[in-house]
């Protein structure tokens, strides 16, 4: 049985789609704070739930864990602080340590694949300085932000338990920004955003110079990743922590990408304009990748030309709706925003 935490979300009901697919049994965790799109099947069990109140018949038969809850991403993270900790670490911590426990009861391995961030690369240090150093997993991370702290944290927590639980096998894939398409879709990232608002104003606002570096992945090789890693060898990703991206790209250069491919795969005219009164967050990181690729074989090859694309026609056939750039359920901080039982998302996936 494969535990999916936050498996309604955005890489989660991708992840739950595909690995029912290739005949896995998986019981997802979410209390659907961003609604359900999974669809029913004879070997996907739902418990509608946060990550904390879960007992120990939820755990049972639990031989791996994909964790994708929490707090996603800096503005959410910004918005409600506490809550990040709350539900990035502290959660985080407590369900690793039962699922630990178990697996010494049982004396037997449980693996868990931890989401974790390509972001715990930024701080304020290296924005400051204009650092451009290809960051692989062996460099010193000082996170400059809620979010990336929170992200840092738990992977201190999980490798400290992993120290005391010798058949706990903790597995961490720094990712880089996600784009493509989801039955459970967010506006809210990179290539997405910039994609709706090439369908719905032909024109592509960077903010600031436009001259932070993003690392970028695919939503697809982010669910092959992981399952990849479920069954790797053991030796070689027990406490191992591995960046996933398919490419680094300079905000203004991702935006004339999207432009290109828009001019010569469906023939629309859109243009890039710069704010340049506005901030960029100053967010910058060029994430080195190889790690994976040599350790296990395993590259993110997909760019950006086919989700574009996807999310494209997907916008001009009506499947986000009339006004999707109206609908906070595709924003993550305006849902946050706009719900009153916002700080019960604990266990929501992203």
């Amino acid at each position: 049985m494969i535990l999916v935490s936050g498996g309604a979300g955005y890489v989660g009901s991708v992840l739950v789609r595909d690995l029912l697919r290739i005949g896995e049994s998986v019981r997802v965790v979410d209390p659907q704070w961003f609604g359900n799109s999974l669809q029913p099947h004879s070997r996907l069990e739902i418990v509608r739930a946060e990550i904390d109140d879960l007992n120990a018949a939820a755990l049972a038969n639990v031989d791996s864990v994909c964790h994708l809850s929490g707090l996603s991403n800096d503005p959410t993270a910004e918005f409600m602080p506490e809550l990040a900790l709350e539900s990035n670490v502290w959660s985080t911590r407590r369900l690793a340590l039962a699922l630990a426990e178990e697996s010494e009861r049982r004396q037997r391995e449980i693996r868990f694949l931890f989401a974790s961030s390509c972001s715990v690369y930024y701080s304020l240090n290296r924005a400051e300085n204009g650092n451009v150093d290809r960051m692989t997993e062996e460099a010193h991370v000082a996170p400059g932000s809620t979010y990336s702290k929170s992200k840092r944290l738990a992977e201190i927590e999980l490798l400290r338990i992993a120290e005391r639980y010798p058949l706990f096998c903790p597995v961490l894939l720094r990712k880089g920004t996600i784009f493509g398409i989801s039955p459970r879709m967010r506006f809210d990232l990179v290539v997405n955003a910039f994609t709706l608002n090439a369908w719905r104003k032909q024109v592509l606002t960077v903010n600031g110079s436009g001259e932070a570096w993003r690392p970028l992945v695919h939503i697809q090789d982010v669910v092959d990743a992981y399952i990849y890693l479920l069954s790797a060898p053991r030796s070689s990703v027990r406490g191992e922590v591995f960046n996933l991206l398919h490419k680094n790209y300079r905000v203004l250069e991702l935006a004339h990408w999207v432009v290109e491919i828009l001019q010569e795969h469906r023939g629309v005219s859109i243009r890039v304009q710069r704010d340049r009164s506005a901030s960029d967050g100053a967010r910058s990181y060029y994430v080195d990748g190889h790690k994976l690729a040599s350790r296990l074989g395993f590259r993110a090859e997909r760019g950006a030309t086919s989700a574009v694309l996807e999310i494209w026609d997907a916008l001009e056939q009506g499947q986000f709706g009339s006004e999707p750039e109206r609908n906070d359920a595709y924003f993550n901080i305006r849902s946050l925003r706009s719900h009153g039982n916002a700080p019960k998302v604990k266990g929501a996936g992203s």
